[in-house]
């Protein structure tokens, strides 16, 4: 027997139809249930209570979201104005948010530092990026422990309260619960403290989008520039956290808005640097990657690197993106959680005895690539961290867990990047293995976001890149964008394939 939550449903009256037809004997609703779901052979067998209560969830968020948006769409149909006007509220909201977003971010930085000093003994910086002093027995009881703890309240949060909705859902209108929002906001810089292998940016893009959306509703602003306001504040999250406001304001505009208009751009340009300014009071600032020596001046054969590289790590990037895709939609709804998110702790705790720098949100694996020797003996421990990143990430967001993959697409992209410029250099004896690692960071997070100008800014903020390098990076960045786009149709044709020959099973 099909369940309920099998049924894609698009509207409140069609759930309710549909909702009737599978509980009910309403021939018209059995009707139209049996075409959108597929037919249910037995229609007499007794229903599992979990069926029913799957069922009248989805009815119920339905309902909400629907009431949401017609209250919007009447408060916009009645002309409602913001109590002080427009332009000074949106104004309002850039200073105030991004005040209180920056300080977020920056707390929420010296909870993972705390998180890490606590479980595992060390607190990450540009020359100690990983636990790899840290004993083996305490790496696996940390991560094991944290994934156990977590487990138990993700379950609790999502099965017995309000759903937090994505950064993206909430731009779109999905309201953000304060206490829910807050409580899943605090367990994702957790697990990455223990050493769960999973980025911490996520955590204050939400926030951000909370405050953003509680500030719109007391300012009275309508649907649109609540819409603009809550993608702004959740990007300059991101621009506090990691001190890179030129990313925030492109992570606005080009992936969560899609809309580069001028007011748009200095909104979120002013709330990012804000959010980034009083973060740095708080947390403090550093150089998050260090590079080594770099020539801006960059030679002919970089050039011819950056295409090649671009080729390569776009294919990567699009394979990373797609995994993370059906890993996020194949993540547990129900107690499945309890069992897999410890399980995928104790395997990263595994992993990490002889890869420790796959813990935590990527920054050591990152690193690493960025300060290698340019000698040929050092490709297969590159290739092992890259591997061992990709699949414990991936197994991570399967298991359940909450979180983003900015941080994990970078150590991917430098050890790619990294390993094709130990290549490279064997031919070409120009430039460092940081310039490669570094370029190679670029493309594979633009690939994998399919958002080039918001990679090459973090990538480059957060490694005090020189400014020249924005031709060559630039370059291989729209290359491996074209790829991953060429190659984004396949990859789905592929995966729809498969679950059309499952269903059909």
């Amino acid at each position: 027997m099909r369940t309920f939550s099998s049924c894609k449903i698009s509207s409140l009256h069609e759930a309710e139809t549909l909702f009737r037809g599978y509980f009910t004997a309403d021939r018209h609703a059995r009707g139209v249930t049996n075409e959108r779901c597929g037919r249910w052979d037995n229609w007499g067998d007794e229903l599992n209570e979990g069926d029913g209560v799957q069922g009248v969830r989805q009815v119920r968020e339905l309902r909400e979201s629907q009431k949401t948006r017609e209250s919007q769409e009447s408060q916009n149909s009645q002309g409602t104005q913001p109590k002080i006007g427009r332009i000074p509220a949106l104004i309002a909201a850039v200073v105030i948010v991004g005040v209180a977003i920056g300080a977020a971010a920056g707390l929420l930085t010296l909870m993972l530092y705390g998180v890490e000093h606590l479980a595992l003994g060390y607190v990450e910086n540009s020359q100690e990026s990983g636990p790899f002093n840290v004993p083996v027995i305490r790496r696996l009881i940390s991560v094991t422990a944290g994934a156990a703890i977590a487990a138990v309240i993700w379950w609790l949060l999502r099965t017995r309260s309000t759903k937090v909705p994505s950064v993206k859902k909430a731009v779109n209108g999905d309201i953000m619960p304060i206490w829910q929002t807050v409580v899943h906001v605090l367990l994702q810089i957790f697990i990455v403290g223990t050493g769960m292998s999973i980025g911490r940016e996520v955590a204050p893009r939400e926030l951000g989008a909370m405050f953003g959306q509680r500030f719109a509703r007391w300012a009275h602003l309508d649907a649109k520039d609540t819409r603009m306001l809550v993608a702004i504040t959740a990007a300059a999250g991101l621009a506090g956290v990691y001190n890179a406001p030129l990313a925030g304001t492109f992570f606005a505009v080009e992936i969560l808005l899609s809309d580069i208009t001028l007011e748009t751009v200095t909104l979120a340009f002013s709330c990012s640097v804000l959010a980034s300014w009083v973060a740095s009071l708080v947390k403090g600032t550093h150089t998050f990657y260090l590079i080594g020596e770099t020539d801006g001046l960059f030679t002919p054969d970089y050039m011819a690197f950056a295409l090649v590289a671009g080729m390569i790590l776009g294919a990567a990037g699009a394979l990373f993106r797609r995994g993370s895709q059906w890993a996020e939609k194949a993540k547990p709804s129900g107690v499945g959680i309890l069992w897999m998110l410890p399980l995928a702790g104790l395997l990263t705790g595994v992993v990490a005895i002889w890869v420790p720098q796959v813990m935590g949100n990527g920054r050591a694996t990152a690193q690493l690539s960025f300060s290698s020797n340019a000698d040929l003996a050092v490709i297969p421990i590159l290739l092992l961290s890259f591997g061992a990143k990709a699949i414990v990430t991936l197994l991570t967001i399967r298991s359940g867990a909450s979180g983003g993959v900015l941080q994990p697409g970078i150590a991917l992209g430098a050890s790619g990047g990294a390993m094709l410029g130990i290549l490279w250099m064997q031919i070409f004896h120009t430039n460092s293995i940081g310039m490669y690692a570094l370029l190679g960071a670029c493309a594979l997070l633009a690939a994998s976001q399919q958002a080039p100008l918001m990679a090459i800014c973090l990538v480059m903020e957060l490694a005090d890149a020189p400014i020249n390098l924005f031709v060559p990076i630039g370059f291989a960045v729209a290359v491996s964008a074209f790829v991953a786009s060429r190659l984004g149709g396949p990859l789905a044709a592929i995966h729809l394939s498969k679950s059309v020959k499952k269903e059909a099973n």
